[in-house]
């Protein structure tokens, strides 16, 4: 299982949870700051906000901690919006002299990263868009050091033509190691479905815990019902594309020993919805702290709930074997959930009429008509394809951001800038129920033929299977958009009189559904089908989760070269449509 990371399903929410860059499992700081000058990027250097390190043994070697350096990059443009050039990362280490020892890890995937006395330097090429590791430090106490002793890393950037804003980390000797416990959910459900979670976590660390944070996260088609009162909630605006996360942040008071184990003293209830298909929970916990929580929080709004208050209660230790390591990567867990459910992608087509020589604007697309959301928030794939065959007589002068010309028969197309006889515009990895993807499209009549018309068709992503697995009525994926129809009542037609299983003639609209009165209850969130990202979706991949709030974990994938990723990019796009 593809773990998340908090910065990266924000920024895929925004337009990139691209699978390829994860984060370390532990609460980011250094979030992206707005450029300062449209040809001037500024990229945001991030990490841990603070790492506890194992006190120097008093025999054999001592242990290390893994300190994930990021860089973020702000834009939303995953095709053009990389930095093509060398960059430099240096990091002070006069702040943590006598306290830790630091040298890099060189399978991280990071640049050629050197360490020379109390500064050490990384020399990389290529920022692509989203959140990508930087580094990794391997760090220990250092021979001498003390429990408590503390200090800092400040880490900058340069590189020609872009400004880095700089980022510091605390390292503190000692603390305390809290270690989430991974539960056994059943992960395939039915709407409806409850099932019980007795969160558990161990203080494995070498001094007490002074309260615990449980972060809860989970994805649009999960509910946890009960609302704690000793816990604060921010939902994803429904209104703004992305993966629709739930964000719970819960401050359990007590002293939580070294060594000792705990659970909930009442479990919490996840519900699968009669949205839910593909979800995911993560579950979460470190200590508790104002900055903590300011970390966590991430700038988003948090409203405090109004039910019992959640408790954590010890268990007997014979329950549990207890280690002795600080790993701030063991601090979550995430389970994935297979709802059996289905979403009904419906498209719609478009009526116009010009005379010869004339241009006419034409709204096609498709609506998820619901129940369920759909989202591919491990693998970053689209969720589906809207495939336009241009009517007869008529040429495409101005299309989306996101459509790109084919061939007649949907092949590729070298040539995007000269009409073509077809568009294909994918939707990002999300469409929530109620949402979908709206198409404005311009056309020169070149010829007035009465009645031309070219086929709107909602399909999956792959020209050779073209089959929503989701969608239990397939008749209505195909509208059409009409040119001069014969009285002005060019219909919309039908997709060969199918009736998709109702006992009715299936007749797709020529017009956008009313997202107020969609059947799923939940109007979504619409764009023109420009470059900003699919209705509903986020615009990339949380092998990256992220509501505004957060979450983290796992090694990072080798960051590669912007220009090997536009490559690879274009490669993929291709072989999709040969």
């Amino acid at each position: 299982m593809t773990p998340f990371s908090p910065r990266y399903a924000l920024r895929r929410a925004a337009g990139s949870l691209a699978a390829a860059g994860l984060l370390a499992a532990v609460p980011l700081a250094g979030a992206a700051a707005p450029a300062r000058a449209a040809d001037v990027p500024v990229f945001a250097l991030g990490g841990p906000a603070e790492t506890g390190l194992n006190p120097y043994p008093e025999s054999g070697e001592p242990r290390h901690s893994t300190l994930g350096f990021t860089i973020d990059n702000p834009s939303q443009d995953e095709e053009n919006g990389g930095y093509e050039g060398d960059f430099t990362l240096t990091f002070d280490l006069s702040g943590i002299d006598g306290i830790a020892d630091v040298a890099f890890d060189g399978e991280s995937g990071g640049g050629d990263c050197e360490v020379t006395g109390t500064k050490a330097v990384c020399e990389d090429w290529g920022i692509r868009p989203g959140s990508q590791r930087a580094a990794d430090l391997l760090v220990t106490a250092a021979e001498g050091s003390e429990a408590g002793d503390t200090g800092t890393i400040r880490v900058t950037g340069e590189a020609e033509g872009a400004t880095f804003t700089p980022f510091t980390t605390r390292l503190t000797v000692g603390g305390p190691d809290l270690v989430m416990h991974r539960l056994p959910f059943d992960q395939e459900l039915d709407p409806g479905d409850e099932q019980r979670a007795p969160i558990t976590f161990t203080n494995r660390g070498s001094r007490d815990a002074d309260g615990v944070l449980l972060t809860l996260m989970y994805t649009r088609g999960l509910d946890i019902p009960q609302r704690y009162a000793n816990c604060e909630y921010t939902v994803d605006d429904p209104d703004v594309p992305g993966i629709g996360w739930t964000t719970a942040l819960c401050s359990v008071e007590g002293a939580f020993e070294a060594g000792g184990t705990y659970t909930l003293a009442t479990p919490l209830t996840i519900e699968a919805t009669t949205r839910a298909y593909y979800d995911t929970f993560v579950y979460r916990i470190h200590e508790d702290g104002a900055a903590q929580r300011a970390a966590q929080r991430a700038g988003a709004p948090f409203a405090r709930g109004a039910g019992p208050v959640l408790k954590a209660v010890p268990v007997k230790a014979s329950q549990h074997a207890r280690g002795s390591d600080l790993n701030p990567q063991d601090n979550q867990q995430e389970a994935d959930f297979r709802t059996k459910n289905t979403a009904d992608f419906v498209a719609y087509g478009d009526e116009a009429s010009g005379a010869a020589g004339t241009t006419v604007r034409a709204d096609i697309g498709f609506r998820n008509e619901g129940p369920a959301w759909i989202g591919h928030i491990r693998s970053g794939e689209d969720v589906a394809t809207v495939d336009f065959t241009v009517p007869q007589g008529a040429s495409v002068i101005a299309k989306p951001d996101r459509c790109r010309a084919v061939t007649a028969d949907g092949k590729y197309r070298e040539d995007q800038k000269s009409p073509a006889p077809r568009y294909v515009c994918d939707t990002s990895m999300t469409v929530r129920d109620g949402a979908g993807l709206d198409l404005p499209f311009e056309l020169r009549i070149d010829e007035a033929l009465i009645g031309a018309s070219g086929e709107v068709t909602v399909r999956g992503t792959w020209l050779q299977n073209p089959a929503l697995p989701f969608d239990p009525e397939p008749a209505n994926n195909t509208a059409f958009l009409v040119l001069n129809g014969e009285g002005g009542s060019g219909s919309g037609g039908t997709t060969g009189g199918g009736d998709g299983g109702s006992g009715e003639p299936s007749t797709p609209p020529t017009s956008a559904p009313d997202p107020e009165k969609s059947p799923s209850g939940a109007p979504g969130s619409t764009t023109s089908g420009g470059s900003e990202g699919a209705t509903g979706g986020s615009g990339g991949g949380l092998a990256s989760t992220g509501s505004t709030a957060l979450i983290a974990s796992g090694a990072a994938a080798a960051a590669l070269a912007a220009g090997l990723v536009l490559f690879a990019a274009a490669r993929r796009r291709a072989a999709r449509h040969a």
